[in-house]
This record gives C-alpha cells, structure tokens and sequence, in this order.
C-alpha cells in the first residue's frame, strides 16, 4: 500500500516536473520574440514612411526605399501559388476522393509528408540544380517561383485534404444517389464545399512563401537593381533576402540597422496580414452551417 502511494507520489511530482519545464519553455521562447519584436519596432518604426515604401534603395542600400524588394516578394510569393494552388488540389482531390487504398497512395502520402519537413535549403539547393542549372533558367523570378511551388506544395495538398475529409460522405452519396457522375460530385459538391479551406490554405503558404529567403537566394534573388523586373526571366530583389544582405555585406552597420529593421517590420506584418486572413477564413468556414 505505502509502495504504490510512493509510485504515484513519484509520478505525480514528474508529471508536474515537465509541466512546469514546458511552461517555462514556452514562456521563454514568448518572451525572446516580444523582446525581438521589440528590438525590430524601436530601430524601424521610425524609418518607416511612404518614401521608404516607394523608392529604390541608394548608397549601397544604407539609404532609399524598398519599392523593388516588395514587388520581387509579391512576384514570387504570387507566382508560386499560380504554380501550386492547382497541383495541390489536384493531387489532394485524387488523394481523397479517386485513391484506392494500396502501396501507391501510401508512397505518395509518405512523400508528402517528407517533403513537408525538408528544410528550405534543402529546396533552394535543389532549385539551384534542377531550374536553374540543368532547366537553364539562371537565377530569374521563374526559377524562383518554381522552387518556391515545390516548397509550399505539401501545405497546400495538406490543408486541402484535410478540408476534404470533414466534408460529410452523405452529401457525396446523394449526389450520386440523384445520377451525378464522380466527377460531376467532385466538381459541384465537395470542391464548392472546400473552398474556405483551399483559401485558407493558399493564404498560408503565400505566407510562407513571401518569408523564405533560403528557397531564393540561390535560384531567383539579387543584392541589388535599379530597374523593376520585366519579364519572369529577370532576376528580383526581395523583402527576406535583403534584410540578409543588409545584415552580412552592409558597410555601414549604424545606417543599415534601421533599413533593416523597417524591412523587416514590413515582412512581418505582411505575413501577420495573411496568416489572420487565413485565420478568419478558417473560423468563419467552422461557423457555417452543415
């Protein structure tokens, strides 16, 4: 009796042990990005204005705007949801809906999910390889929005069959029941129904997309341009990757912190736009009626 009272005793002081150790993670980890943000706040707030917004970077990038590094971000985070909104859907509805259980789905789910935690090095060595070198794209914007495609192609096929698999199976049985052909239930029934997740999940990975500065850096991004891009075939600056080249090439460090600061500021809030879009798409689908 006194042994398993000393065992649960034991175990109870673990439990709260490693509550108490997870609750202390979490709280540094909470207060280590207030205190970045914070940091990032103090030295930007202060740069930020329509000019800076609007204008090309000059001397050496430790002054001017960020005009070219916005478009480039948009170009490519655009550009790879055009590329990988379709795919994603596809081969989530073949996944959920035309699949058969067997050794084939269950190879192509594994390689989702691998794919899903590759790091993004690991795409932009690959896009360095594949699009660039041996595809003969150079380092472009279309380089970029392919590698950007692949990266992000696991969360869209993700968060589309999740979507797909809380659409109730009656609502397809009596599509069927009244003589739609599959295709027909697809398209008219379970796609429609579908829809707040796909843009949910579209918004997400734009998110991820506009922030990835690995992915890019070898296959689509520059340090610096004077012109806009006109083709997908020219190379672009981007909001990531010049705050990276600010942080390591900078020859003023006391001039490139507040630029760098701001342009970050900007991809924070960008990405903080699109994830609470994402979010409230999400909540407001749950909220709707079956």
């Amino acid at each position: 009796m006194n042994l398993s009272i000393t065992l649960r005793d034991r175990r109870t002081y673990k439990e709260y042990a490693g509550l108490f150790m997870i609750k202390t993670g979490a709280w540094i980890v909470v207060a280590l990005c207030l205190a970045s943000l914070g940091y990032i706040c103090y030295h930007g707030a202060g740069t930020l204005s329509p000019s800076f917004l609007s204008s090309f970077p000059e001397k050496m990038m430790e002054e001017g705007g960020i005009l070219p590094c916005s478009i480039g971000t948009a170009i490519l985070s655009v550009g790879a949801r055009a590329v990988a909104l379709p795919l994603g859907i596809a081969c989530a509805v073949w996944l959920n809906e035309y699949a058969k259980e067997g050794p084939l789905k269950k190879l192509i789910t594994l390689a989702v999910a691998n794919l899903a935690g590759v790091p993004s090095i690991v795409f932009g060595l690959f896009g360095l390889a594949f699009f660039v070198t041996v595809c003969g794209l150079g380092v472009s914007a279309i380089a970029g929005i392919l590698t950007l495609a692949v990266l992000t192609l696991p969360i869209v096929i993700n968060t589309v069959r999740e979507t797909l698999s809380h659409i109730p199976k009656s609502w397809r049985d009596t599509s069927l029941a009244l003589g739609a052909r599959k295709t027909q239930t697809v398209l008219r029934t379970v796609l429609p129904a579908a829809l707040p997740g796909i843009l949910s999940g579209a918004i997400l990975g734009l998110a991820r997309a506009a922030g990835e500065t690995s992915a890019i850096m070898f296959t689509a991004a520059v340090v610096s341009t004077t012109n806009l891009p006109n083709s997908t075939f020219a190379a672009v600056m981007s909001l990531p990757y010049h705050i990276y080249v600010l942080d390591t090439t900078g020859m003023n460090p006391d001039k490139a912190v507040p630029i760098q600061c701001a342009t970050a500021l900007v991809l924070l809030m960008t990405v903080f736009a699109l994830n609470l879009m994402a979010f409230y798409i999400r909540q407001k689908s749950s909220k709707r009626p079956a």
